[in-house]
């Protein structure tokens, strides 16, 4: 399994941002800091926002920093919450499954506890362990 680019760079901005938490970065800073595509970063901002990890202020004297301390950022949740697509097989999507043997098989069961013990052990982290 991996992890999409997008909850990766996620990851990764909210690192920076936990390592410098004094300190404001506009999108084009952190593109340039963390070598990593100005659109990217624009949605994972957005996102990160909207899920009230980060603040993102307009103007002159705006940025982005963390809305919270590194402590209260959890990992699964981050994961949870950025990784759009946790199908890790044809079979965990009921719009795209043609998998003939589904109705027999016994991986899928084993494939999505797997896939809850990553989740959960994601959970026992915070940003703060990271930093």
């Amino acid at each position: 399994m991996n992890l999409s680019k997008f909850t990766d760079y996620s990851f990764r901005i909210l690192i920076y941002l936990g390592n410098n938490p004094n300190e404001l970065f506009t999108v084009d800073e952190l593109s340039n800091i963390l070598n990593l595509s100005t659109h990217h970063i624009k949605k994972i901002v957005y996102k990160l926002a909207k899920n009230n990890y980060i603040v993102s202020s307009k103007g002159r004297n705006g940025g982005i920093k963390l809305t919270s301390d590194p402590c209260d950022i959890n990992l699964g949740d981050v994961f949870q919450t950025m990784e759009e697509n946790l199908s890790i097989v044809e079979c965990f999507s009921t719009e795209s499954n043609t998998c003939n043997v589904a109705g027999s098989c016994k991986l899928k069961p084993i494939l999505n506890e797997a896939l809850e013990s990553f989740r959960l052990k994601l959970s026992e982290y915070t940003l703060e362990d990271l930093l």
